[in-house]
């Protein structure tokens, strides 16, 4: 017998105030974890100088990367075991007692560890703020709510870089941390009452430790050789090959676990679910190549294409304000076409043709018609972004509603350390035939030849417009099943009941 716990199998509905508060809130939820990915990159230099540490500088974004990628899918699970108010304000203040450890933190190795603390609490909020968004509204107007969580991320992606570079001379680089109290205060308070309302569909189950600590263990150690591979140590070289094959190991037996666990950590239906397979892997091909393509541009605006350091992050903007509107396109196009997923095949093809345009014209095209290139491609790509999302959700019953979308967000972002891995083997190692890679001290000394930098980014572009064509590809295999009013309606129809 199914013993779902059901307090509020039916609670009044959610008033558009209700609605209205938890939103705004798990937006600020989702601010405090997008903004704090980019407003670190700009103070780091000053934190380096500060600290008297400048050679360990990159652990101070690792470290964060490593815990939040590794518990993405264990606040999934949690939610589906005990709640979303909980984990949501659980996650809040572990991400805040860890900015508060970080602005405290005397040293770089203490900044490190906080950083990590840090990473814990932030590596569920995402996942989290998509899911109780899920629980709230039903599939087929939920497109249009995707649309707020992409203007978060183009709001940390503008705002962030400027804002923690303005900190960082102005004030005092611990100031970056600080603001992370008043906002995570605020986000508590604005979430707290409100989640109270939502429907539950928890299930009183125990949590898989050791599938947890296997996956976070294999997590870390690919994301550890993803880390210092071609910069600590070279790629092939015994430490990275041997953390690799670690890493392997380690996800062979996280797999035999969940064959042979009663309750695994990711059950087994939703893997085996096409829908959810399918819309996974199109939004980790997706965003990964999203993510790897934004890192390196400015090193192609700089180098190629001879702009200033801060000149090249302004290049950026084509690419992350496209996203915002390919979302909104595609979002609300969810609540009128049947065949929703012809608005992200389209835009995918589109965004597949521009890279390949990248590609044969790489050095040759004006900056005018490059960026235009590069907005078209940020169209095209932000339009897969709600239905893949809101697909996945659709597809899986609501007590999995947590796991599932934690699953997809893991996925994404392992999906962007791996490419940014690939982009970085090609930039820094020549990878790919393009010859010897970009020399640090070429970088540093103003003497990066031009010519090589167009036949490393021609090999980028490559590689970007492959990102894209495998999303495409798996966006067309993945079943369009009716968006239903509720998630148990779309669960039976994708289990054929």
């Amino acid at each position: 017998m199914d013993k779902r716990v059901e307090t509020a199998a039916h609670p009044a509905p959610l008033t558009h105030e209700d609605i209205r508060s938890i939103l705004f809130g798990i937006m600020l939820a989702m601010l405090l974890a997008a903004l704090d990915q980019t407003i670190v990159a700009t103070a780091m230099p000053t934190i380096g100088r500060e600290l008297n540490d400048v050679t360990h500088l990159p652990w101070v974004v690792t470290a964060y990367l490593l815990a939040s990628t590794a518990v993405t899918p264990l606040y999934g699970k949690l939610a589906d075991i005990h709640g979303r108010r909980v984990t949501l304000l659980s996650g809040i203040v572990v991400f805040v007692v860890g900015s508060v450890a970080c602005a405290l933190a005397p040293n770089l190795w203490l900044l490190v560890v906080a950083r990590f603390v840090q990473g814990l609490g932030g590596g569920g909020l995402i996942a989290l703020a998509q899911t109780i968004i899920a629980d709230m509204v039903s599939p087929k107007e939920r497109g249009k709510y995707q649309v707020y969580f992409a203007a978060v991320f183009m709001v940390s992606s503008v705002l962030g870089p400027v804002l923690g570079g303005v900190i960082a001379e102005a004030l005092h680089w611990s100031v970056i941390f600080w603001i992370n109290l008043p906002l995570g205060l605020a986000a508590y308070w604005m979430t707290s009452s409100a989640l109270k309302r939502l429907p539950r569909h928890e299930r009183p189950h125990k949590l898989d430790v050791a599938g947890a600590l296997l996956m976070t263990s294999a997590t870390m150690t690919l994301l550890l050789a993803l880390s210092w591979g071609g910069t600590y140590y070279p790629w092939g070289s015994a430490w990275i090959i041997g953390l690799v094959a670690f890493s392997i190991v380690l996800w062979a037996v996280f797999a035999w676990r969940l064959r042979s666990a009663a309750e695994p950590l990711i059950p087994l239906d939703l893997l085996a679910n096409p829908v959810v397979r399918m819309g996974t892997m199109a939004a980790g091909f997706g965003m990964g190549t999203f993510i790897g393509l934004t890192i390196y541009l400015p090193l192609y605006f700089e180098t190629v294409v001879g702009m200033s350091a801060s000149a090249s992050g302004l290049g950026l903007l084509p690419l992350t304000c496209g996203t915002v509107m390919g979302a909104t396109l595609s979002g609300r196009s969810l609540t009128r076409l049947t065949h929703y997923k012809r608005v992200p095949v389209a835009g995918l093809s589109v965004a597949t043709a521009g890279a390949a345009l990248l590609t044969i014209y790489a050095g040759q095209m004006p900056l005018l018609p490059f960026s235009l290139t590069l907005a078209v491609i940020s169209l095209g790509l932000g339009t897969m972004l709600p239905v893949a999302t809101v697909s996945i959700q659709n597809a899986v019953l609501p007590h999995q509603l947590g796991t599932a979308t934690a699953i997809a967000n893991f996925f994404r972002q392992i999906g962007g350390a791996l490419i940014v891995a690939v982009f970085g083997a090609i930039v820094l190692g020549g990878v790919g035939g393009a010859g010897v890679g970009l020399s640090p001290e070429a970088l540093k000394l103003g003497t990066v030849d031009r010519a090589a930098m167009i036949e490393l980014f021609r090999y980028v572009f490559a590689a970007t417009c492959f990102g894209f064509a495998m999303a495409l590809l798996l966006m067309v295999r993945m079943k369009e099943l009716p968006l239903r009013g509720s998630a148990v309606e779309a669960a039976k129809a994708a289990g054929g009941e």
